[in-house]
């Protein structure tokens, strides 16, 4: 899963909100200076990717996209994803979708400067851009996969990708749709775990 959704599947817990922001930036057992809930935050994200990787229909997801993409087909799907948790927002928090960015924002903002480098670098890049709100739109959606294939030096052309969003919109989002419904039961239940 992509940003919005790790953040969303925090439950409002600022702690663990940065732990699953920051996980992909530790690598191995760096995460012991971070307190225990950030720990239990970057757990969370090891676990969300792990059952993701794994579910079927996601697994249905990629298959669409696997002869035009081979192995960035996994990282499209996230990004995706994330389109249909924003454009959906109203679905899942009662919280309006600018309202919590702008938090994620702030809170982001306070913290950065004891977080890595890498996501220091990308804290800056989701205020400037409101990422985390332009996710609902194509347009957002479409400048996030130009960056991503950039960052590829055009190897990946996941910057075509918008393309499959438009051309199989409907069946991505019932993917989505089926499988959020099941990641979000498989968090809580990591979540209560953790807690105990």
């Amino acid at each position: 899963m992509n940003f919005l959704a790790h953040l969303y599947l925090s439950q409002n817990n600022k702690n663990i909100m940065i732990g699953n922001f920051i996980a992909d930036h530790i690598r191995g057992n760096n995460y012991e200076r971070f307190s225990k809930e950030i720990q239990q935050g970057i757990f969370l994200h090891r676990e969300i990717d792990t059952f993701t990787d794994a579910h079927q229909i996601v697994r249905k997801s990629k298959r669409r996209l696997h002869e035009r993409y081979r192995h960035y087909d996994g990282v499209i799907i996230d990004i995706f994803y994330d389109y249909f948790l924003a454009k959906n927002w109203a679905n899942y928090s009662t919280i309006p979708l600018d309202v919590y960015a702008n938090s994620v924002y702030n809170l982001f903002d306070e913290i950065k400067m004891e977080l890595p480098i890498k996501s220091q670098n990308f804290i800056k890049y989701m205020i400037e851009y409101n990422i985390l709100f332009n996710y609902k739109y194509k347009d957002g959606i479409e400048k996030v996969l130009n960056g991503m294939n950039h960052r590829t030096k055009g190897k990946s052309q996941m910057n075509l990708a918008i393309e499959d969003l438009r051309n199989l919109e409907v069946e991505f989002q019932e993917d989505f749709t089926l499988f959020f419904d099941d990641l979000k039961a498989f968090t809580n239940k990591k979540l209560a775990e953790m807690r105990h």
